[in-house]
């Protein structure tokens, strides 16, 4: 059997981060899907150029949109929505034979909005009716402004996705909109059933960014103590940093607050391991998946990512297996004078402007894209050097 469909055995799901046209038309999300368990798909802004930017595979659904719009935002949101909408109707059977706890894709709001929660409930709303589906999960970040709209839209019904999780506070608040959004439901007489949301909780950055901290501590003139320290803590603090947070969902599942929503039909808010692409290059390529597989989980993976994990992967429930020595980690760091709260503060920052900068990209490319197409409206944005790369 394929590793990739033997994590449901321990409990996990396999989501794709990738999403084109192309994934679409040639079979591929489907074969997916039939051999090796693909049970859901996130998207982003830097996906999405990616995807969008120059491929003919878009063209013909380029010229339809333009019929009614040369606006770059509502071509993009046009070609978005009918991806993501197919990629919906593929799942719709495994969102239904897991009775609406998996099958999901993700569209996110404008990163525009990631500090507006009046803009981004207003967005959600309609990227949620334009889809029209069920299994669709609206991605908003999981800034202080996101969290509102959070709670907001699950009272609302709309399933979401709380995405640019770094540290465990922001990790908490995020599950603390949850549990209140299912408890108004259920005051309310409103079904939980059939509405979800997940919590994607980002690993690889952290471990760039705190990496970057310890290597300033590694010259030959620091004390040989201290460079042994920083190098014994080389790509460690992403792993513990998410073993505290499963330790953080097993705490709330097991607390009588959910046990009575649970009772009422709520699905657990499972945590989704995010960002799990392996940046730097002497660390394992499946780095950030094999330690961290258990039940009420989710891998999302970009293809290189999957295609290591699926030719040479571990497949066992490894999440407890050293969850002891996540606190002893963080303590370490924090005798290092590696402030790890400022470092996830940082990356939130970080994380909304690197969603920020492609989804700018991208509108640039599809006014081009118009232009040459022969119907175009004057549009200009501002010259941005980026190369295309997801998040997660």
């Amino acid at each position: 059997m394929s590793r990739l469909a033997q994590l449901r055995e321990h409990g996990q799901s396999f989501w794709l981060d990738s999403l084109s046209r192309r994934m679409l038309d040639d079979g591929t999300l489907a074969r997916r899907i039939e051999e090796q368990g693909l049970s859901g798909i996130t998207s982003n802004p830097a996906i999405f150029a990616k995807a969008m930017g120059d491929s003919p595979d878009y063209d013909e659904r380029l010229r339809v949109a333009l019929e009614s719009t040369a606006d770059p935002e509502a071509l993009y949101v046009t070609l978005a929505v009918d991806d993501v909408r197919d990629a919906c109707d593929l799942l719709l059977p495994t969102y239904e034979a897991s009775d609406a706890a998996d099958g999901f894709v993700s569209l996110e709001v404008s990163p525009y909005f990631a500090y507006d929660p009046v803009a981004t409930i207003r967005e959600a709303r309609e990227l949620w009716g334009r889809v029209g589906r069920p299994n669709l999960f609206i991605k908003v970040p999981g800034t202080a402004p996101g969290l509102h709209a959070v709670e907001v839209l699950l009272y609302d019904g709309i399933n979401v996705n709380i995405t640019l999780l770094f540290g465990l506070d922001a990790y908490r608040e995020a599950q603390q909109a949850h549990l209140r959004a299912m408890q108004r439901r259920l005051e309310a007489g409103r079904d939980l059933r059939s509405v979800t949301s997940v919590a994607s909780f980002f690993l690889s950055r952290i471990d760039v960014a705190v990496d970057g901290e310890l290597r300033q501590r590694l010259s030959p003139q620091v004390d040989e103590r201290i460079r042994t320290k920083a190098e014994d803590l080389l790509g460690r603090s992403a792993l513990a940093n998410a073993q505290l947070a499963y330790a953080e969902l097993c705490q709330v599942l097991s607390s009588e607050r959910w046990q009575r929503l649970a009772e009422a039909g709520a699905h657990p808010q499972r945590l989704v391991w995010a960002s799990t692409g392996t940046k730097e290059p002497s660390y394992s390529d499946v780095l950030y998946i094999e330690p961290l597989i258990g039940p009420n989980t989710v891998s999302t993976m970009p293809e290189a990512t999957a295609a290591a994990f699926e030719d040479h992967g571990r497949v066992a429930r490894t999440l407890t297996e050293e969850v002891q020595s996540a606190p002893e980690v963080m303590g370490r760091l924090k005798q290092l004078s590696v402030d790890f709260g400022a470092v996830t503060q940082q990356l939130i920052g970080e994380g909304v402007q690197k969603f920020i900068d492609p989804y700018q990209a991208l509108l640039e490319r599809l006014a081009g894209r118009a232009a040459r197409l022969g119907r175009a409206e004057h549009w200009q944005a501002p010259p941005i050097d980026f190369e295309p790369r997801s998040l997660e």
